[in-house]
């Protein structure tokens, strides 16, 4: 009776340990399937993908423009901002290119350079718009992107996913794929070790 206790105490400790290590299995595969769902589609569909050296020639703030934040939005989610419209050298080939904060800055207004979120607060969007204006103007010279293809004539400042965020979004499934391997191979090699000491 003493000694089936620990057995079976064993059993149900490497049954807990080997769900756990496949919940982990789990878990990181359907973060792999998200990430390809979500992240990587932009990651891949960026033409802006060449690093170089954009110097400013002008930064000026527009009349205020409509703003929607999606193709289909309603009416409230259409708001008015300051349109800054930034206009820089893009020294590769010397052209004059209007800068974008991103990849998707162009598709929300492809008439201002950045585009704020949803905010109640007019004054807050408007300060900060001034205060990025202030900085190109402060900063003249500045990294950004470029499309090498020539299919966008226009840079961005930061690319939503470069390849640094990337790696790092993969790193944590991976981790969690990892250990979870580790986990269900260790609770195979405990039991085949108590198999061959039952054995003998």
């Amino acid at each position: 009776m003493l000694g089936k206790k620990p057995v079976t105490a064993q059993k149900r400790g490497e049954t807990r340990a080997l769900c756990l290590g496949l919940g982990m299995v789990a878990c990181s595969v359907m973060m792999y399937f998200f990430i390809g769902i979500t992240i990587v589609p932009f990651y891949t569909k960026s033409v802006w993908t060449t690093e170089t050296v954009c110097k400013v020639l002008k930064a000026n703030i527009k009349d205020k423009v409509l703003c929607s934040n999606s193709k289909d939005s309603e009416d409230e989610d259409i708001f008015p901002y300051p349109c800054l419209q930034v206009w820089v050298n893009l020294t590769v080939s010397g052209q004059e290119v209007m800068l974008y904060q991103t990849e998707d800055t162009p598709e929300k207004n492809p008439k201002c350079s950045y585009v704020p979120g949803k905010s109640e607060n007019s004054k807050e969007v408007k300060a900060r718009i001034e205060t990025i204006a202030s900085n190109f103007k402060k900063y003249q010279t500045f990294p950004c992107y470029y499309d090498p293809g020539g299919t966008q004539t226009s840079v961005i400042l930061s690319r939503l996913y470069p390849p640094k965020g990337l790696l790092f979004a993969f790193l944590w499934p991976t981790l969690l794929f990892i250990g979870g391997c580790l986990i269900i191979i260790l609770v195979k090699i405990s039991q085949y070790v108590s198999v061959l000491s039952a054995g003998q």
